[in-house]
């Protein structure tokens, strides 16, 4: 049997966010998250919510994990049906700097063209 590890979760995490392949499953994941973790708040089966968005149990499954990714116009059939909405943002390359924080005015600079 092999010994517990002494790392934290957040050890871990923090490690496996330096591995290219993690971070792009992660953001793959993360549809099929959010959707699981709104049904589930709002007490829904997979078979209840597919049912109000008009589609079979298996698609929600496929979304849920990750197997399936569907266009902008499904998912907001999905988010009324979660009443949620749905919130898609660039981030530039190097905003890690920042940390996710909004640009300033100041903050772009001007092309000329």
């Amino acid at each position: 049997m092999s010994p517990i590890s002494e790392t934290s979760f957040e050890e871990w995490q923090s490690e496996q966010s330096k591995d290219p392949k993690y971070v792009a499953a992660e953001v793959e994941l993360e549809p099929g998250y959010q959707i699981t973790r709104l049904r589930i708040q709002q007490g829904l089966s997979q078979a209840q919510l597919a049912e109000k968005v008009g589609i079979r149990q298996s698609s929600i499954a496929k979304i849920e994990s990750g197997n399936y990714f569907p266009g902008l116009a499904f998912l907001r059939r999905i988010a009324e049906t979660l009443d949620a909405r749905i919130e898609i943002k660039f981030i530039p390359k190097g905003a890690e700097k920042n940390k996710g924080q909004p640009l300033k005015p100041g903050d772009v600079a001007s092309s000329k063209t």
